[in-house]
């Protein structure tokens, strides 16, 4: 570690260290002139070092540039001599034309005896290439034999093709024929070579490594005679004369430019991309299938890294070529799986796929540089929006086709509804919603992703909400067709409602049985999300339930409209009651043979509120009741309302419920002095309610105005002084309306 610089003033601060150093500045000074008189010395030494070497290496680049100039002009002048041989030698054109006719008698011997011998050769050869082409995986035991006779072969009709440029035509075209069975056994060799590079992973898969070794060494001997054919073209080239023809071994620029080395590597590409396109084409209907069965992609890169790669020389980066190649395969196949409009449950799976690419490839140690491009050019979330958009599209069109149906059958009423196992009306609305839903549900569950279940579980509450709000609209238009136009109303309204009352509160039961399904397999974030999204379609369910049995309510006392108008009129007195009861009795008793027991119970509950606003509304807007009659036929009429709805709810569950009636009817009855205890009992459960209580004690008619006024100026008093309110929870009493007097008015006539 270098040590930190030291500055003037540190380095004189370790002189100058207390007043007594002062007198050392002399001493200080004369070791200072000293140590620079010395740095300068061994400084002045140094730079005349330097200037002695460089002038020496000057010298010796003068020198040199001299020996080269004499050098040049030496080979200037042999190059003079050699073109002019006949100043050397005087017989040199008779030894120049012996040496070509012997030359030429050499070569043309040679020539005729390889013609002779070529047919044999060529049968050998041919039937070594057969037998080593029978089985393509190895262990190809001629390989190399082959070549090595082709090689010899070929170069001798280089040779021979390129002497015979000069001789006549029909010589050339003799010449060519006679090599044709040559150039087809080349041909055929480099097929076999090229189908040995489409096949290295099987043949190292079947043991044969070291056929890849051989074609490797072919590889490299054909590249180096390419080598020498380029080099010797461009010196041909270069010097503008036909070098090649003052020496022989200088003739295999006839020669065939062969690229071996990049034809292998085509081959692998080629090789790669049928791999890919066979694995896609055998699942092509079921491209998840092909996803299943990648697992040989990371089969095939181990298998590469460890047993092809070392066949091959370094500079071929063999493993580098395969991995890219088979990565760039993959993004084409993925491509071609998007560009077939795959269904949303492929999106998700391939979403997953693409996720445990990377991971594997991570393992691998992959280099992300190999995997370039990135699968669908790095936008798999894409796919997740994709999927979303393909499950809302989907789930759109399903629920509106659904509706279409389910809409239809409701409006029209052509036939009776379905009788489910239970004896009960019902549709196979719900069951088909949530078979739909369901399957959505799973391919998102699919995923392993908590935020894909949660959007689709939003998707999915969206469109319940929306079958919900159409089926509310519905039951209005066409309770408020009945109501109104009965004559052109289709009939079985009832029935339809209570139809479409159980499916829905089997659909509530479905949607909770999905939450509790999905709820657990999420994170904690997403759950809230989930649940409320489900719960929100429970409730939504509910209502529209509760919507159609509050329509058979409806339905019941529209017909007995006729009946409650004449509520505390002269004909109440003989006991209008019965008639209205009875109605209710028939109307309930259709209801209980198909409507769901806990839709009933709900039902019976608002059929009990809605007769008690109904009877206690017509009360409170009486104009005169004849006392005592009235108490008497209000009496009768508690019991047979009590009887009624005691078929149906336990004595302890009605009591509380009649106890307003009981109490009503207590005010009623009691004395003008006594009529502030009843009130503070109504009161004190019930509120002030001083509209209805002033109007029930106008119309008794055993009081006087005066009689009204003193009770009432008794009642406002004490409430004020009890400062009496409304109570914490409304009781039915909040559902009184109180008429004004020409409402009354107008009503009576």
């Amino acid at each position: 570690m270098a040590a930190a610089p030291v500055s003037a003033a540190q380095a004189v601060g370790e002189f100058l260290q207390s007043p007594d150093d002062l007198q050392k500045l002399a001493a200080f000074r004369k070791k200072l002139e000293k140590e620079k008189s010395s740095i300068d010395v061994r400084l002045k030494n140094g730079v005349k070092e330097q200037i002695d070497a460089t002038r020496h290496g000057l010298q010796k680049l003068f020198s040199t540039r001299s020996n080269i100039q004499t050098i040049k002009d030496e080979m200037e002048s042999v190059d003079r001599m050699c073109k002019d041989e006949r100043i050397v030698v005087s017989t040199f054109d008779q030894i120049s034309r012996v040496s070509m006719v012997h030359r030429n008698f050499e070569q043309t011997e040679e020539m005729v005896n390889n013609l002779i011998e070529m047919s044999d050769k060529l049968d050998s050869l041919e039937d070594m290439l057969a037998r080593d082409s029978e089985d393509i995986l190895g262990p190809a035991p001629n390989m190399l034999r082959i070549h090595f006779q082709i090689n010899r072969l070929e170069a001798f009709r280089n040779t021979t093709m390129h002497q015979a440029k000069k001789s006549s035509k029909s010589v050339q075209t003799t010449l060519t024929r006679y090599f044709d069975r040559l150039s087809k056994l080349i041909q055929a060799f480099d097929e076999y070579v090229l189908t040995l590079a489409r096949n290295i992973l099987p043949i190292v898969r079947a043991g044969n490594a070291d056929v890849i070794v051989k074609l490797l060494k072919i590889v490299e001997i054909e590249g180096k005679e390419d080598e020498k054919a380029v080099a010797l073209k461009l010196v041909k080239k270069a010097a503008k004369m036909d070098v090649a023809s003052k020496f022989r071994s200088m003739q295999a620029n006839a020669r065939v430019i062969k690229y071996y080395r990049s034809k292998v590597q085509k081959s692998i590409i080629e090789s790669i991309q049928e791999k890919f396109n066979g694995a896609y084409m055998k699942h092509e209907h079921d491209p998840a299938a092909f996803l299943e069965d990648s697992v040989w992609i990371y089969q095939d890169i181990i298998r590469i890294e460890e047993e092809v790669a070392p066949c091959f020389p370094a500079d071929y980066d063999i493993f580098t070529l395969y991995v890219r190649e088979y990565h760039k395969a993959l993004n084409s196949t993925i491509m071609r799986i998007m560009a077939t409009d795959p269904e949303a449950s492929l999106l998700l799976v391939l979403h997953g796929w693409i996720k445990d690419y990377k991971k594997n490839m991570k393992e691998l140690n992959i280099s992300p540089e190999l995997l370039e491009p990135p699968l669908l050019d790095g936008n798999e979330q894409s796919l997740i929006e994709d999927y979303l958009k393909l499950i809302i599209k989907k789930l759109d069109e399903w629920t509106a086709n659904l509706m279409t149906t389910e809409v239809e059958a409701f409006t029209t009423r052509a036939d009776p509804p379905e009788v489910d196992a239970d004896g009960l009306y019902g549709t196979q609305g719900a069951v088909i919603l949530f078979q739909m839903v369901n399957q959505q549900v799973d391919s998102a569950m699919d995923s392993n992703q908590g935020l894909i279940l949660a959007r689709v579980i939003e998707e999915v509450s969206r469109v319940m909400r929306g079958t919900q709000e159409q089926w509310t609209r519905l039951i209005d238009v066409e309770y408020k067709k009945q109501i109104e136009k009965p004559d052109e109303a289709a009939g079985g309204l009832v029935e339809y409602c209570i139809a479409l009352a159980n499916d829905q509160l089997r659909a509530a039961d479905f949607a909770e049985t999905l939450s509790g399904r999905v709820e657990p397999l999420v994170a904690e974030k997403y759950q809230k999300t989930i649940h409320d999204r489900l719960n929100d379609a429970i409730d939504g369910y509910l209502d529209v339930a509760k919507k159609c049995t509050q329509t058979l309510i409806d339905i019941i006392f529209n017909d007995l409209k006729p009946a409650t108008k004449q509520l505390f009129q002269p004909p109440w007195y003989d006991g209008i009651i019965v008639q209205i009861v009875e109605t209710m009795r028939d109307y309930m008793s259709d209801y209980q043979s198909y409507l769901n027991q806990a839709l009933f119970d709900l039902l019976v509950e608002d059929l009990l509120d809605s007769f008690l606003v109904t009877y206690i509304t017509a009360l409170a807007n009486a104009s005169k009741l004849k006392m005592p009659q009235a108490s008497d036929r209000l009496k009768d009429d508690i019991t047979e309302a009590y009887k009624f709805f005691g078929t149906y709810k336990k004595t302890n569950e009605l009591e509380p419920r009649f106890e307003v009636l009981e109490m009503i009817l207590s005010l009623l009855e009691a004395s003008k002095s006594l009529v502030f205890l009843s009130y503070w009992s109504f009161a004190k459960v019930h509120g002030p309610n001083i509209p209805f209580v002033e109007n029930l004690m106008k119309a008794r008619g055993d009081f006087d105005r005066s009689a009204v006024s003193d009770v009432m100026d008794s009642i406002k008093r004490k409430a004020k002084e009890e400062e009496l309110t409304d109570p914490p929870e409304p009781t039915i009493m909040k559902k009184i309306a109180i008429q004004g007097a020409l409402s009354r008015f107008l009503a009576r006539t």
